[in-house]
């Protein structure tokens, strides 16, 4: 993570909903003295405190629904940028925080957590604790259910993820060290031997100590014009620790952004999910594309490509298009024999922060089987 953590400014910058459009209502800081147009630079710039954050949710697999944050800063932005002159690391302040959300469908989440900084940004703590209870659908490993075409059930109980991080000499890459739990009880609609899963599939406790080696050079982690990130991700699952089951994830993915033109940005998306051994049926990877919902195509390994294009048509305004396909194989077909599952789409974003490099806007996407989906963003759409 880079200044300041991208997953807090998101649901930060909503509170736009609540400002005025025009930019002449507006008072001082939030426009911008260059171009009077609405910008959020120096409110962001010079805020620290407590700060009630609005949330907005809008992923189809739980329905639209929102709920409310409050974040802790412990400096400003602009503190931490002045102490990266001399450090010559780009250091995010310390933050903190609490959130509580709840969707039409009648999933509920609430959690709390933070990220912290130590000798001179060499060392990084992040990590969250929540409890959740959300209302999906489960369309078997391969899409493959026997009696049963689709499944509702709900979650409920406890995880955790809490990571350690190493800076390597003055790199912008990371040794991360990392524990993930998870209680959850799982509850079906329909009798669960109506499924494939097994007995091991269906055990709540899961315990994993993992780690990742993480990169980025990109030349903005809001909206990025140049540069890429990736990292390599695996976490061991066993009973030594605390899990009912033994299994192992694993995670490769890179992002990559070029500037073809002053005002085109090209950028392109490779993700790649495994799941080896006994993996809980909510474990499980899923492809994970705009226009397709969570968790809707689900098996032992999953492989994703995706590219955008980005047009800016003014200094504020862009527009953005995207098209992408994934796999989901494993479970009785290999990765030859089973279907591309294609989605697309378009929005628009607008520059919110200007001294930040930091876009907001919405996209809407549509994949098979009838899916479609509008989405907010702020800043870059791939996490």
């Amino acid at each position: 993570m880079s200044l300041p953590d991208l997953r807090l400014c998101r649901s930060l910058l909503l509170l736009l909903g609540g400002l005025p459009l025009a930019a002449q209502a507006l008072p001082a800081p939030f426009t911008d003295p260059e171009d009077g147009q609405l910008d959020m630079s120096e409110w962001l710039l010079d805020m620290k405190g407590f700060l009630p954050v609005p949330i907005i949710i809008t992923e189809p697999a739980v329905g639209y629904g929102g709920g409310m944050g409050v974040v802790f800063f412990n400096e400003s932005i602009r503190d931490a940028s002045t102490k990266a002159r001399s450090s010559g690391h780009v250091t995010p302040p310390d933050m903190y925080g609490g959130m509580a959300a709840y969707t039409e469908n009648g999933t509920k989440a609430a959690a709390a957590g933070g990220m912290m900084n130590f000798a001179d940004d060499h060392y990084r703590w992040r990590g969250v604790v929540g409890w959740v209870n959300p209302n999906l659908e489960f369309y078997g490993k391969g899409q493959v259910l026997g009696a049963a075409p689709v499944i509702d059930y709900t979650l409920e109980g406890w995880m955790s993820s809490q990571e350690g991080m190493y800076r390597i000499g003055d790199s912008n890459t990371w040794l991360v060290g990392r524990w993930l739990y998870l209680d959850l009880d799982s509850t079906f609609d329909v009798p669960v031997q109506l499924t494939r899963l097994s007995d091991l599939e269906l055990k709540s406790k899961s315990s994993a100590l993992g780690f990742s080696v993480e990169t980025d050079t990109r030349d903005n982690i809001f909206t990025p014009s140049k540069g890429w990130t990736g990292a390599l991700d695996a976490n061991f699952y066993r009973e030594g620790w605390g899990s009912d089951t033994d299994f192992t994830s694993y995670r490769a993915h890179v992002f990559s952004y070029f500037p073809v033109h002053k005002d085109w940005i090209l950028a392109a998306r490779l993700d790649g999910r495994t799941g080896d051994g006994d993996v809980p049926f909510y474990q499980l990877p899923f492809i994970d594309l705009r226009g397709i919902a969570a968790a809707r195509y689900q098996d032992e390994h999953t492989a994703v490509a995706e590219a955008e294009v980005r047009w800016n048509t003014s200094a504020r305004w862009s527009l953005i298009g995207f098209v992408g396909g994934g796999r989901a194989w494993g479970t009785r077909d290999d990765f030859s024999e089973t279907p591309t599952r294609v989605s697309r789409g378009g929005g628009f974003r607008y520059l919110i922060a200007r001294r930040l490099g930091l876009y907001m806007g919405m996209d809407y996407g549509w994949g098979p089987d009838d899916q479609e989906a509008f989405y907010i963003q702020v800043g870059n759409a791939w996490r």
